[in-house]
């Protein structure tokens, strides 16, 4: 018997030294020499220090930076660790909010939401991606439409032209891949430190 069951463990443990340590060590010291950066995280500095990632948005509530999409991931409560709390693009825990389109919390967030922007911006239609979370919680992009819906607001706030702030836009719309694939798209982060650079 043990005769049988012999080549199913050198063969067990075979694929698992190949598949679970060689193999992943391969690619990780293949991406760090071919990408550096990706490999990293795709990290953002500024004058030295590490402020984000080019892959995960983060919370801009000031008035003078563009805002990103809607968060939904959340951390336990420090108070009750039974119950939960918003804290928005929670890397550690990414996910949506797993609410449906007759959710009465939805619907109600998604009311706030709108009244609130078409305050800012009462001329315009309210673009979808700034009432609406992504799957992940963590999309660091918002479409040019997004980008251009708060012009008015930045640029009124930063006390500069909007044209020149739909410039800094047009200069940090990402097309599609190839020409073909995804959509046009605007990474909030960059576009932030691309404003505050043109203010020095």
């Amino acid at each position: 018997m043990l005769r049988e069951i012999r080549p199913a463990i050198v063969l067990l443990l075979a694929l698992t030294a190949i598949t679970g340590l060689a193999y992943p060590l391969a690619m990780t010291g293949i991406a760090g020499v071919l990408f550096p950066t990706q490999a990293q995280g795709s990290l953002i500095e500024k004058d030295g220090k590490v402020i984000g990632s080019a892959l995960i948005g983060q919370e801009f509530k000031d008035d003078k930076y563009f805002h990103g999409r809607p968060s939904a991931t959340v951390a336990p409560d420090p108070a009750d660790s039974t119950k939960t709390v918003p804290t928005p693009y929670n890397a550690a825990n990414s996910g949506g909010s797993n609410l449906g389109p007759t959710s009465k919390a939805l619907a109600d967030r998604l009311k706030e939401d709108v009244d609130k922007l078409k305050a800012e911006n009462p001329n315009a239609a309210v673009p979808v991606d700034l009432v609406t979370t992504t799957g992940s919680g963590l999309d660091p992009h918002i479409s040019p439409a997004s980008a251009q819906f708060q012009v008015p607001r930045v640029a009124k706030t930063r006390g500069i032209s909007e044209d020149s702030v739909k410039q800094i836009v047009a200069a940090n719309t990402e097309g599609r891949l190839l020409g073909l694939i995804g959509e046009p798209r605007v990474n909030v982060l960059a576009l932030n430190l691309a404003l505050d650079k043109a203010a020095k």
